[in-house]
């Protein structure tokens, strides 16, 4: 099934233990998509056997990490998907808001759509120190690369072609924030798009524990530092020699 601009959409969504929520995400999302991969980081509580049940395919993928998952799912694109959609397991993205995601797609104006999280974000979505990382590393990024970003959000959607050029390598919480960089990097055209954001259904695995945040956060920044010290190294390695 193609979108209505004629794009052929695969989903990725990474999930572990979202037994829950995964049936309401899926019901929304699968007839309006060419595939959906949902990428199992050992779940527990039959994640899997739900997706298959309600036509989604199914990757395993035992080692946890974010970004192993999204690698995982894309390893696993069908090759008539031309359009990446990233998505949450959990039901805190709004599967109503993808028409206005792939929009700037379709309309051939951006090569990546990022879901910002500033329209009808329920209370409790975001805890305070979500809202902080994301501002932070949206200024480190402004700082080093000049480039405007408000959020990190999961929910966004990339031409095929574009995802390739950016050499994804992220294995954890650093994914978003290194594809934002690298597209700054190579200059892809990005727009962000406002989404809404729900409560997730179930516990998160980063942000709802203290330990977890400290790495995620932590990861988030390595990553803008280490895209920025390689930036610096590429540079210096194109400069003409005397």
């Amino acid at each position: 099934m193609s979108a209505p601009g004629g794009l052929r959409i695969g989903v990725i969504i990474p999930a572990r233990n979202e037994a829950a929520a995964l049936p309401g995400v899926l019901d929304a999302i699968l007839p309006r998509v060419a595939e959906v991969i949902v990428v199992d980081t050992a779940s527990t509580d039959g994640t899997p056997e739900i997706a298959r049940r309600l036509g989604a395919r199914v990757v395993e993928e035992p080692r946890r990490g974010y970004g192993r998952a999204c690698l995982a799912g894309i390893a696993a694109l069908s090759p008539e998907v031309d359009t990446v959609l990233f998505m949450d397991a959990d039901a805190a993205d709004r599967p109503e808001d993808l028409a206005a995601l792939l929009a700037p797609i379709e309309a051939g104006e951006a090569d990546l759509v990022i879901g910002a999280r500033t329209l009808g974000v329920e209370r409790g979505a975001l805890t305070p120190q979500q809202r902080f990382g994301n501002a932070l590393a949206c200024l480190l990024i402004r700082l080093v690369w000049g480039v405007r970003y408000t959020d990190l959000g999961p929910f966004r959607v990339i031409r095929r072609g574009a995802l390739a050029r950016l050499g994804m390598r992220d294995e954890t919480w650093g994914w978003t924030v290194e594809m934002q960089v690298r597209a700054a990097r190579i200059g892809l055209r990005v727009v962000e798009v406002p989404v809404g954001y729900r409560r997730r259904i179930g516990t998160s695995k980063i942000s709802g524990t203290l330990s977890g945040t400290v790495r995620a956060g932590w990861k988030i920044l390595w990553v803008i530092g280490s895209e920025a010290v390689d930036g610096v190294r590429t540079r210096f390695r194109s400069r003409p020699r005397a």
